[in-house]
């Protein structure tokens, strides 16, 4: 009874809740908690939902929803323009320093892309050759600079779900008889959106902080898994492959758990994922 009431007072504001990751949090979390979140384009179904705002991070203020939500948790799962990403988490970390609010970041795997000879764990320096993964890089040192017990950092490797981009990308390759590209030599971890809510809920039920590696606890071939996907949904017949080799050894693109592992029930493997796409 006392989580509950704890949970029943926690206002939380999702910036980006009409993506695939942000509505999946919200679905997760909104029968818990006063739960709120952004969308950035018309849509009737969220016009129609008195916890949604629309929300342009390119056009508009944040000040607006912040005032009226007045959150005691963040989470940043928007997608868009890196710069004025970059701009409004500046504003961000100013406001939860002053507001004792916790902010939650999704990033990614790519802040490591540039190393390529073993996974990455929490505690190692990031180093990215990708815009993508310096934009995440810059937004993550930010958060360093904030209080600890104030920002939570998600680094996510490929996330998987019946209505991902991903598997609806593969799918719709399939129907226009394109190719579909793997990377027979990137061997990396996955996750599922089910299990990625999951441990975000934790997350905040917990009051956990710091930097947390969501992935599964073993690793792949990205040509072995899509080719898992592809053989479960009984497509092989159908599909093109496109090998893509972007060197001769093989190159690790995963992030590990070490310091700051969820309980076991909690974590993954990567048939685990394939199971929640109902696949196996």
């Amino acid at each position: 009874m006392k989580r509950k009431a704890e949970e029943s007072k926690q206002r939380i504001l999702i910036l980006g809740a009409s993506g695939f990751l942000g509505n999946a949090i919200y679905k997760e979390l909104c029968s818990y908690f006063k739960t709120f979140g952004t969308y950035c384009t018309s849509n009737k179904t969220y016009e129609k939902n008195h916890h949604f705002f629309q929300y342009d991070f390119e056009l508009d203020d944040i000040y607006e929803i912040l005032d009226i939500v007045k959150p005691s948790i963040i989470i940043s799962a928007l997608r868009g323009n890196f710069s004025k990403q970059v701009l409004l988490h500046q504003y961000l970390g100013e406001y939860i320093s002053n507001k004792k609010v916790k902010l939650i970041f999704l990033s990614s795997a790519n802040v490591f892309d540039a190393y390529s000879k073993y996974p990455s764990y929490e505690n190692d320096k990031t180093y990215s050759n990708s815009i993508y993964g310096h934009f995440k890089i810059k937004i993550e040192n930010m958060l360093f600079r904030l209080p600890k017990t104030q920002t939570a950092i998600i680094r996510l490797p490929m996330v998987f779900g019946n209505q991902s981009p991903r598997l609806m990308e593969i799918l719709q390759l399939i129907k226009d008889k394109e190719p579909v590209e793997v990377f027979p030599n990137l061997i990396m971890n996955v996750t599922s959106d089910d299990k990625f809510t999951q441990q975000i809920h934790y997350i905040i039920n917990r009051n956990k902080s710091g930097v947390f590696h969501l992935g599964s606890t073993d690793l792949v071939h990205h040509d072995e898994f899509i080719n898992e996907i592809i053989t479960a949904l009984q497509l092989n017949s159908k599909v093109i492959y496109k090998r893509v080799y972007t060197t001769n050894d093989d190159r690790y693109l995963a992030v590990l758990p070490k310091f700051n592992k969820l309980p076991k029930h909690l974590q993954l493997y990567s048939q685990d994922v394939l199971k929640t796409l109902h696949l196996v």
